[in-house]
């Protein structure tokens, strides 16, 4: 631009920069190559495109913002040419188009930066907030103490210290006020020596077990003798499990782990995808029949109870650890139900009515946690929010980096048309009137700014979204737009853009500006 400068007419202070060709299919490039960019796959695991991706977006709709301004003020012109202060912000804006997108281009960049952080964590908490909707479906939780660590092998890993056994598990549904108890079982195996083990999760179904599981499209039916699993997303990623196919080296690790007369391991048929939030590595649900059918193992490590209308959740948990300390202090080895004492125990002490098969050694009354879905919620979701927290305080400094911007460009401004000034006040203005003008014009450019980062904030929050999430951390959510909040934050643009211009031109209606007409006399 300087190199473009008519020498005789800038020596005089008369020349201006001639405005350069209009190149908008630069734009057009820009954005469409990050378009395409973020569809392409992860590069070693990191979705290296789609990071390009963001930065060509965002440099494009930077690139645009001349022809957004002339799209947008070329039409509006007319509409206030009669109205003066107005007329003057908006044609200066139209005007130096170039000018204005430089001098907005850092509160864009910002504004955008800040709007997709704003919806991607939006998004997360969303899906996060109905994930646990479907998974905690009980009033009550109890585990003892949690499954050991993975096996080193391809094969399950036998963690059944601290399991509940099957009896106990019997004498907890028949205590006053539980309804009904569903299992849970967790192991861990590992397929890949790459990759960290995968847990395993045998679930007792009351109904059918896609409506027990946050899927991810349809569950699809189990061909006569398969067993049918349910991954997570992570298996998809990292394992090749799509649904309708079957997983071999599932079957490979029950082999390892079945007992001798155990049934044989029957093909594992995918039959649907689930959201897991917690484990990030990968997780098969099954249902328990078919998990007891392959192990023999009937114990649980988790227990779910549904309480009776009217029953008080104190009195439940009292009750299940007074059982739980009896039984381990009438058993006569350390607590533990062995094969040759299980029907004697489960007949004397819980009233059962079948054998511990695997016999399990049976949790203390103090190892055991507790927790309703309500505690479970507001825990899952205070350590999200603190963990997302910082995102708030990145998105203020990033939009004051951007107004420091439009500081520095309008005090620059101010100083270089001093003239200008000089001559509204000659022509009647008020300080009060030329401030006014400012203002309009920085109202005018923020708000374009604040329009162009809410598109590109929403075009980047979509690949944050739908690509770098899943990539990254091989589990997906639904796109939620938090509007009032969104709108919010371009309001408040606008205003502290408005502002910034307005404080950088309080010397533009002094009385240096109306001297300054002298030197054209």
């Amino acid at each position: 631009a300087a190199q473009r400068l008519p020498e005789a007419q800038t020596l005089k202070g008369l020349g201006a920069a001639p405005a350069g060709p209009r190149r908008h299919w630069i734009a057009l490039v820009l954005i469409a190559a990050g378009a395409l960019l973020a569809v392409a796959p992860p590069v070693f695991g990191v979705p290296v495109a789609a990071y390009v991706s963001v930065g060509l977006l965002l440099v494009g709709g930077i690139t645009a913002l001349p022809g957004l301004i002339a799209l947008v003020y070329d039409r509006l012109a007319p509409a206030v040419r009669s109205r003066l202060l107005p007329m003057l912000a908006v044609e200066r804006a139209r005007r130096m188009r170039d000018t204005a997108a430089i001098a907005v281009s850092g509160v864009v960049a910002s504004l955008s930066l800040a709007v997709a952080l704003t919806v991607m964590v939006a998004s997360f908490r969303d899906s996060v907030t109905r994930w646990l909707d479907v998974v905690l479906p009980a009033d009550l939780y109890l585990r003892s103490t949690p499954p050991g660590g993975a096996s080193g092998s391809n094969a399950l890993a036998d963690d059944r210290a601290g399991a509940f056994a099957p009896g106990l598990v019997r004498a907890i549904t028949r205590l006053p006020g539980v309804a009904r108890v569903e299992t849970t079982r967790t192991r861990t195996v590992s397929l890949d020596a790459a990759q960290p083990a995968v847990a395993v999760l045998a679930r007792s179904f009351a109904g059918e077990a896609a409506k027990s599981l946050p899927l991810v499209g349809d569950a699809l039916p189990v061909p006569p003798g398969q067993v049918g699993i349910y991954v997570s997303e992570a298996m998809v990623d990292l394992y090749g499990a799509r649904p309708g196919t079957v997983f071999a080296p599932l079957s490979k690790a029950f082999g390892a782990a079945a007992p001798a007369g155990a049934a044989p391991v029957a093909l594992f048929f995918v039959a649907g995808v689930w959201r897991d939030y917690v484990r990030q590595f990968g997780s098969v649900v099954l249902d328990a029949r078919d998990f007891e059918r392959l192990t023999g193992d009937r114990s649980a490590s988790e227990l779910s109870l549904w309480l009776s209308p009217g029953a008080a959740e104190a009195q439940v948990q009292a009750a299940v650890r007074g059982l739980v300390g009896r039984q381990r202090q009438e058993t006569p080895v350390a607590g533990a139900i062995t094969a040759d004492t299980a029907d004697a125990t489960d007949a004397t002490r819980v009233g059962g009515d079948g054998s511990a098969d695997g016999s399990a050694p049976s949790p203390a009354g103090d190892t055991l946690a507790f927790a309703s879905t309500a505690q479970l919620r507001a825990t899952s979701l205070r350590i999200f929010d603190r963990s997302f927290a910082v995102t708030y305080w990145l998105q203020a400094v990033a939009i004051a980096i951007g107004l420091f911007g439009v500081a520095a460009s309008f005090s620059a401004q101010v100083l270089a048309r001093r003239k200008e000034f000089g001559l509204l006040a000659h022509l009647g203005f008020t300080r009060r009137q030329v401030l006014a003008v400012v203002a309009g014009e920085g109202a005018a450019w923020t708000a374009i700014g604040a329009a162009a980062g809410l598109a590109l904030g929403l075009a980047v929050a979509v690949v944050l979204v739908y690509v770098v999430n899943p990539q990254s951390f091989h589990w997906s959510m639904d796109l939620h737009l938090p509007w009032a909040r969104l709108l919010a934050l371009c309001a408040a643009v606008v205003a502290a853009g408005t502002g910034t211009a307005w404080l950088a031109g309080r010397a533009a209606g002094g009385h240096d500006a109306v001297l300054a007409v002298k030197e054209d006399w």
